[in-house]
């Protein structure tokens, strides 16, 4: 007979440590205010229309601008964005301001920031959200895309961020 774990939040985040995921500064810019975030949960729902999703922490207040705003950049990074993403990810006490001011910036369709240099720049219109646990899935219909040069792609594993 099969046995369910008793699994608790730090047992997961272990566990989830050993999941490699493709780090990426997801943006926003309108009424609700200029907001960026990093995350690794991100991925392609549809190729027709073109949808992506992007998981933030729901229970962090400083999110809401991504739903007032109603659209979103996806900037996928390279290795070389190793210090943007750990900017984004608040871990330097940097504001917005200081954040931005990293890199450059312009705008394709939808008015999000979007990151010049990044390998992939997915510019979203919000079109639905799920509130699941402790996290909010955003899902955009892609508006606007740029694909930058093939370079290494910046990767999180193991509670650290490494180069392919």
């Amino acid at each position: 007979m099969l046995q369910k774990n008793d699994i608790g939040p730090q047992a997961y985040r272990d566990a989830m440590a050993h999941f490699a995921g493709h780090v990426h500064v997801v943006t926003t810019d309108g009424p609700g205010g200029r907001r960026g975030a990093t995350i690794i949960a991100a991925c392609s729902v549809s190729d027709s229309p073109p949808m992506v999703l992007a998981c933030l922490n729901r229970e962090n207040p400083k999110n809401e601008p991504f739903l007032v705003n109603g659209k979103f950049a996806l900037n996928t990074l390279s290795s070389h964005h190793q210090a943007l993403a750990t900017a984004f990810s608040g871990l330097n006490g940097l504001s917005p301001d200081e954040r931005f001011a990293l890199a450059e910036w312009d705008v394709i369709s939808t008015g999000a920031p979007t990151l010049k240099d990044a390998l992939a720049v997915f510019d979203c219109e919000l079109v639905d959200t799920k509130d699941l646990a402790t996290h909010r899935v955003l899902f955009g219909k892609v508006t606007g895309l740029r694909i930058g040069d093939n370079l290494k792609p910046l990767i999180y594993h193991d509670r650290a961020y490494h180069n392919l």
